[in-house]
């Protein structure tokens, strides 16, 4: 009640701790949890979101992803899409793909760039998360939008083609170029492209 007092329309389950993936005890009994939070949200008029990571593409016992396998076991009214195009991705799927696969369930869609090589081992430290250290055998950095290995144009269009009423850009990391430097190389390409 107090987000939607304050105007906010979605809310999002952001991320899921190593305890609460896709392959532990406590993954069905989460899908649960969702449900209930989606019913809290219904009632005041939020939709709630579910923000991917790489990690929930793992298949299920049933050869669903789990991702799928979310979306397919919580209704479209309880749960939309916040489709991170860069997890979808590193874990090997078409962003594209992905985001015409849940048209019509995909209000917002996260645009997120990035330059990969190798197989990187410790991702997740760069969004903050701390996990035992790996021996890194590739490299791995976010990139302003466009300036990465995504192909944006097509990711634009199907979700446009979706119905996504929003594309939410993303650089959890800056490197030698100063963070609101990246923001405004994320936001001049997006103009160049009548954005």
């Amino acid at each position: 009640a107090q987000y939607k007092e304050i105007g906010m329309q979605y809310i999002a389950i952001p991320y899921l701790m190593e305890e609460d993936r896709p392959g532990t005890e406590k993954f069905l009994k989460n899908i649960e949890t969702f449900k209930k939070i989606g019913e809290a949200c219904n009632k005041v008029g939020i939709t709630l979101l579910y923000h991917n990571h790489d990690f929930e593409f793992v298949k299920m016992p049933n050869g669903q992803y789990a991702l799928d396998y979310i979306y397919t076991e919580i209704p479209a009214d309880l749960l939309q899409t916040e489709l991170d195009i860069c997890w979808v991705k590193v874990a090997g799927e078409e962003p594209v793909d992905y985001i015409k696969k849940y048209a019509g369930r995909a209000p917002v869609v996260h645009l997120k760039d990035f330059y990969k090589e190798g197989k990187p081992a410790n991702m997740y430290e760069l969004i903050g998360i701390e996990t035992e250290k790996k021996k890194e055998t590739g490299k791995f950095e976010f990139r302003p939008v466009g300036h990465g290995m995504q192909d944006i144009p097509p990711v634009l269009d199907a979700a446009l083609e979706a119905g996504s009423k929003w594309v939410v850009v993303e650089q959890d990391q800056s490197y030698d170029t100063p963070a609101l430097e990246a923001v405004k190389m994320s936001r001049d390409y997006l103009k160049g492209l009548g954005w």
